[in-house]
């Protein structure tokens, strides 16, 4: 069995420069060496940051996002030819297991249709929160399996994947780019494993500390449906999640950004469509998560 060379991209904007040590270390220890290790300056220089010998450093004259961020990186690494698997991690994130490497070269040399695994997330004292489970039943977060969703912040792609899917929709900057990938990918065929042993430890942040959470939350999520659902699912999807968030929102300024962000993605584009068919939306109901949730 021939096991996949792994590579791997981290973004920074270079406001937590002890973390990407720490990370930077932690992927270094690794039992199995990354064949090439990318570190992406979102706006960033890059210049006051030490790294090995096989760590590429390219800082970027602009703030692309996070998607857009990553997405430089993953090109460099998808077509030099030099890697199979793509790790990437969020760069306050700590590898606390010198295995993850080796775990996730076994899982994809075991499963050729095996196109996205996703890490399990836990913060310093192991607790992993409910939204960082990737599934409705989100009462365990220890439960292996087939899913329809992955978080951002700890994950491997395979690269023949990418190379059929596309990117990281860099346009959406922040918010829901994991589920249109997810959606491209289980649409052409591939598998997503929430594989729990493998863990990414991240401290405990709130999404809404990001200031233009709500606005961007509101249109990416008008920007998924009309890019990825078929037609009659669009204000199924919306009318759902629109219901979802005024029920859990707390902030009167928050939901007035909302609304601006929903109002921003109705009226502006979207970017290519490309709607899932209806064999993938059979295929996310039976694995737990109809693209209506």
């Amino acid at each position: 069995m021939s096991l996949p060379r792994i590579g791997v991209v981290i973004v920074t904007m270079g406001t937590r420069p002890r973390e990407l040590e720490a990370l930077l270390t932690s992927v270094e220890k690794q039992d199995v060496p990354a064949a090439r290790v990318v570190l992406i300056g979102n706006a960033t220089p890059l210049t006051d940051v030490d790294v090995a010998e096989n760590v590429t450093k390219i800082p970027l004259d602009e703030n692309l996002g996070c998607p857009g961020g990553r997405n430089v990186g993953l090109e460099l690494l998808r077509d030099s030819g030099d890697v199979d698997v793509v790790v990437e991690l969020d760069d306050d994130g700590l590898l606390i297991d010198m295995g993850v490497f080796r775990k996730v070269q076994e899982l994809f040399a075991s499963d050729p249709r095996l196109g996205i695994i996703g890490f399990r997330v836990a913060d310093e004292h192991g607790h992993t929160e409910r939204r960082w489970i990737p599934r409705l039943r989100a009462d365990d977060p220890m439960r292996r399996g087939l899913v329809t969703a992955f978080l951002g912040g700890g994950h491997a792609f395979s690269v023949p994947m990418l190379k059929q899917t596309g990117l990281w929709a860099g346009e959406f900057f922040f918010g829901h780019e994991e589920s249109d990938l997810a959606w491209r990918a289980l649409d052409e065929g591939w598998k997503i494993l929430y594989e729990p042993e493998l863990v990414l430890q991240h401290p405990k942040t709130s999404p809404a500390r990001h200031a233009v959470y709500y606005r961007f939350t509101a249109r990416n999520r008008v920007w998924l449906a009309r890019r990825r659902l078929p037609v009659p699912l669009i204000p199924v999807y919306l009318g759902v999640w629109t219901g979802i968030t005024m029920i859990r929102m707390r902030s009167l300024s928050g939901a007035k950004a909302w609304w601006g962000g929903f109002a921003e993605g109705v009226r502006t584009s979207c970017g290519p469509r490309k709607a899932m068919k209806w064999r993938t939306v059979w295929r996310m109901t039976r694995l737990g998560r109809p693209p209506i949730l």
